[in-house]
């Protein structure tokens, strides 16, 4: 069986981008990723990842190729 993989791009294929956040929700992040052994821009990309694969936005790389699925 296939399982879907991400599609996470390198360092040098990221593009960098501001983000005004409140101070209080910048801290309720902050524990958020550290709770969770994450960086917080590591969580913030992990949360967006998330939402865009529940609304159907993000796709993974299974699903951008063709690929046939084996049966042992």
């Amino acid at each position: 069986m296939l399982t879907p993989e991400l599609y996470t791009p390198s360092m040098s294929e990221k593009k960098p981008f501001v983000l005004r956040i409140a101070p209080e929700k910048l801290k309720a992040l902050e524990k958020w990723a550290a709770d969770e052994f994450r960086s917080t821009n590591g969580q913030i990309e992990y949360i967006l990842d998330q939402a865009l694969r529940k609304s159907g936005r993000w796709k993974t790389r299974s699903e951008n190729t063709e690929t046939t699925e084996t049966t042992d």
